[in-house]
């Protein structure tokens, strides 16, 4: 993966031209592939306005906020827009809008409706444009084209009603870049406002699927959370199936058949390399990582049973952690690591069940009607989503211990739900009726926010990573 470079950028004011600023705006030498990111301060957050912790997942009061095209202190060119640094603003601001528009948190109002602020009201708004609104609270930003060809992009975040501003942030982005400084801008507000972690910043994996439903041609494909920056990783002359982003959001795990011949892949996103972990000879499924990288749980059919395996994630012996007659799929870890939620049909329906990492201590979770597939622990570890089968296909969720079922979704055919980074949303594909097209949906938890993420092809097998480093 190309390592994205984020400096912490705080200045007194937008045209602030000290020394001390433009020192503290340079994040220097970038740092090398794999690195992390460098914070170089802290943003400033003043006391006062609105600000609340979610500890459930009932409705939200719909937050009202009014995104100003950003500004630019002057409008220069820019690799990043053929229009220039002002035009680029203006579309910051808009990818910030979609972000907040496309959770059911927010009542966002972008800046194509709303008067343009010049690079000096950035930091001292005109109160009276904007507090007959109805929006309780206002984002200013502002783009700068470096002498180095970098972006300084800045966020800020007023509360209308108090006049007063509650958080700051800045990145200096490479232009091809300026989407992820548009995201951590709507991470920094989702974060303020709700007091939950963020997730814009973050990358989906998924399967593309071509071709006639008897000759489907699946390939590895990735993208931004909002479906930009959308790339093809194989070529589709091996099938592959069911990709997860490791912890570190370097690598790629998936299962590939070549000649009906499964193979368990890790794709550094980095170099393009792909190590082989596993190649069984039999039939496998649904591999996954654990919590700290080192492991590979799997599902393998050896006579006619199937049972879940782990493996090192450099390969090696694996280790099998049921032995239930019955088939046993899928297998996925606590955040913790400490259990593992998976499915069986070994009391003789489709149902999920939970077992330690060591593979004891194995018991049943589901007894209501239906059937249970396909389970997915939450990175809040309070719950776990899963696939309803029960007629159509639904997208729900229920606590650990197996109580308080809920179905979101409503689909005929919904299934293999992934996780944003922050829990709060589920991502699953979606096959209509009759057509065996099938796409990528998400859902919030409430289960009445839904909304279709467009991909150029059909989609499946969707994976969420983590936020991005």
């Amino acid at each position: 993966m190309k390592q994205l470079i984020f400096a912490l950028a705080l200045f007194a004011s937008p045209l602030a031209s000290s020394p001390l600023a433009a020192q503290s705006s340079d994040l220097g030498t970038p740092v090398a592939e794999g690195g992390s990111v460098e914070t170089l301060g802290e943003a400033e957050a003043e006391e006062g306005g609105l600000s609340f912790t979610v500890t459930d997942e009932s409705d939200w009061s719909d937050i009202g906020v009014a995104i100003a095209g950003f500004a630019a202190d002057r409008d220069r060119p820019t690799p990043a827009n053929a229009n220039g640094t002002a035009a680029l603003g203006r579309e910051i601001s808009r990818v910030i809008t979609a972000n907040l528009r496309n959770n059911g948190i927010f009542r966002p109002v972008g800046p194509d409706s709303l008067p343009q602020p010049s690079f000096a009201q950035i930091t001292s708004p005109s109160w009276g444009s904007w507090s007959g609104r109805g929006v309780e609270m206002l984002v200013h930003g502002y783009v700068s084209a470096r002498a180095d060809g970098r972006l300084t992009v800045g966020c800020y975040l007023y509360d209308v009603a108090l006049q007063d501003e509650l958080i700051r942030e800045g990145w200096v982005v490479p232009p091809a870049d300026w989407r992820r400084a548009a995201h951590k801008c709507s991470d920094l507000i989702y974060s303020r406002l709700t007091g939950e972690s963020p997730f814009f910043d973050s990358r989906i994996a998924y399967i593309a699927e071509t071709g006639p439903k008897d000759k489907r041609i699946k390939r590895l494909a990735i993208m931004d959370s909002d479906g930009a920056n959308h790339r093809f990783l194989t070529l589709g002359s091996a099938t592959a199936l069911t990709p997860r982003y490791s912890p570190d959001y370097k690598k790629l795990l998936y299962l590939s058949y070549v000649d009906g011949n499964p193979r368990i892949y890790v794709y550094d996103i980095g170099t393009g390399r792909q190590q082989l972990v596993a190649e069984t000879g039999n039939p496998t499924l649904a591999p996954r990582w654990s919590p700290d990288g080192r492991n590979i749980l799997y599902s393998m059919a050896v006579g006619g049973n199937t049972d879940i395996y782990r493996v090192p994630a450099t390969g090696g012996r694996s280790v099998r952690l049921t032995d239930t007659p019955g088939i046993d799929i899928g297998g996925s870890y606590s955040p913790d690591g400490s259990k593992i939620v998976f499915e069986s049909d070994r009391s003789g329906t489709q149902q999920c069940y939970v077992m330690d990492a060591d593979g004891s201590n194995q018991r049943r979770l589901t007894f209501f009607g239906g059937r249970c597939a396909t389970p997915e622990w939450s990175p809040r570890g309070d719950q776990i989503a899963f696939t309803r089968i029960a007629g159509d296909f639904n997208i729900a969720v229920m606590n650990p211990n197996g109580r308080n079922l809920r179905v979101l979704t409503s689909g005929w055919q919904d299934e293999a739900p992934t996780w944003a980074p922050n829990g709060r949303i589920i991502q699953f594909f979606r096959t209509t009726r009759n057509s065996g097209r099938s796409g990528l949906w998400q859902v919030d938890l409430t289960g009445r926010n839904e909304r279709r993420l467009k991909t150029p092809v059909d989609a499946s097998d969707p994976a969420w990573g983590p936020i991005l480093p």
